[in-house]
Protein backbone atom coordinates (compact mmCIF):
# COMPACT_ATOMS: atom_id res chain seq x y z
CA UNK A 1 0.00 0.00 0.00
CA UNK A 2 1.36 3.48 -0.82
CA UNK A 3 2.36 5.78 2.03
CA UNK A 4 -0.36 8.11 3.26
CA UNK A 5 0.59 11.62 2.11
CA UNK A 6 -1.41 13.03 5.06
CA UNK A 7 0.22 10.88 7.77
CA UNK A 8 1.75 13.94 9.48
CA UNK A 9 -1.42 16.04 9.20
CA UNK A 10 -3.36 16.60 12.41
CA UNK A 11 -7.02 16.18 11.41
CA UNK A 12 -9.40 19.05 12.09
CA UNK A 13 -13.16 18.99 12.43
CA UNK A 14 -13.66 20.11 8.82
CA UNK A 15 -11.45 17.30 7.46
CA UNK A 16 -13.04 14.17 6.00
CA UNK A 17 -13.32 11.15 8.25
CA UNK A 18 -10.55 8.56 8.34
CA UNK A 19 -12.62 5.65 9.65
CA UNK A 20 -16.13 4.27 9.20
CA UNK A 21 -18.22 1.46 10.65
CA UNK A 22 -21.78 0.20 10.42
CA UNK A 23 -24.09 1.35 13.21
CA UNK A 24 -26.61 -0.79 15.04
CA UNK A 25 -29.01 1.62 16.76
CA UNK A 26 -29.17 0.99 20.50
CA UNK A 27 -30.95 2.83 23.30
CA UNK A 28 -28.24 2.22 25.93
CA UNK A 29 -24.86 1.72 24.22
CA UNK A 30 -22.73 4.64 22.98
CA UNK A 31 -20.75 4.56 19.76
CA UNK A 32 -17.08 3.92 20.42
CA UNK A 33 -15.63 6.26 19.35
CA UNK A 34 -18.32 8.92 18.89
CA UNK A 35 -19.12 9.69 15.26
CA UNK A 36 -18.23 12.99 13.58
CA UNK A 37 -21.04 12.37 11.10
CA UNK A 38 -23.49 9.70 9.99
CA UNK A 39 -24.13 8.38 6.50
CA UNK A 40 -27.77 7.34 6.05
CA UNK A 41 -27.95 4.45 3.58
CA UNK A 42 -31.73 4.03 3.67
CA UNK A 43 -33.75 7.11 4.52
CA UNK A 44 -36.13 7.62 7.43
CA UNK A 45 -36.08 9.15 10.90
CA UNK A 46 -32.90 9.19 12.97
CA UNK A 47 -32.94 9.78 16.73
CA UNK A 48 -29.52 10.54 18.21
CA UNK A 49 -27.87 11.46 21.46
CA UNK A 50 -25.45 14.23 20.51
CA UNK A 51 -21.97 14.57 21.93
CA UNK A 52 -23.42 17.45 23.99
CA UNK A 53 -26.04 15.08 25.51
CA UNK A 54 -29.12 16.37 23.67
CA UNK A 55 -31.61 13.87 22.27
CA UNK A 56 -32.60 15.03 18.79
CA UNK A 57 -34.97 13.61 16.16
CA UNK A 58 -34.00 14.14 12.53
CA UNK A 59 -37.17 13.42 10.60
CA UNK A 60 -37.32 12.39 6.95
CA UNK A 61 -33.58 12.09 6.40
CA UNK A 62 -33.07 11.19 2.74
CA UNK A 63 -31.26 8.10 1.47
CA UNK A 64 -27.59 8.89 0.88
CA UNK A 65 -27.55 11.93 3.18
CA UNK A 66 -24.60 12.66 5.46
CA UNK A 67 -25.77 14.02 8.79
CA UNK A 68 -23.01 16.38 9.99
CA UNK A 69 -23.45 15.85 13.74
CA UNK A 70 -21.01 14.79 16.44
CA UNK A 71 -23.04 11.83 17.72
CA UNK A 72 -22.56 9.79 20.87
CA UNK A 73 -25.42 7.31 20.28
CA UNK A 74 -27.93 6.38 17.57
CA UNK A 75 -31.09 5.41 19.42
CA UNK A 76 -33.15 2.41 18.35
CA UNK A 77 -36.41 3.94 19.58
CA UNK A 78 -37.43 6.59 17.08
CA UNK A 79 -34.97 5.54 14.36
CA UNK A 80 -36.56 4.16 11.20
CA UNK A 81 -33.62 4.83 8.86
CA UNK A 82 -31.32 1.89 8.11
CA UNK A 83 -27.88 1.11 6.75
CA UNK A 84 -26.35 3.83 8.94
CA UNK A 85 -22.59 4.27 8.91
CA UNK A 86 -20.64 6.21 11.55
CA UNK A 87 -17.76 8.30 10.22
CA UNK A 88 -14.92 9.53 12.45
Amino acid sequence: MPQDPFRHHVPGLSDPGRHAAAVTPNDTVDLDPPARSLFIGTGGNVRVLTYGSETVDFKGVQTGHVLPMHVRRVLASGTTAADIVAIW
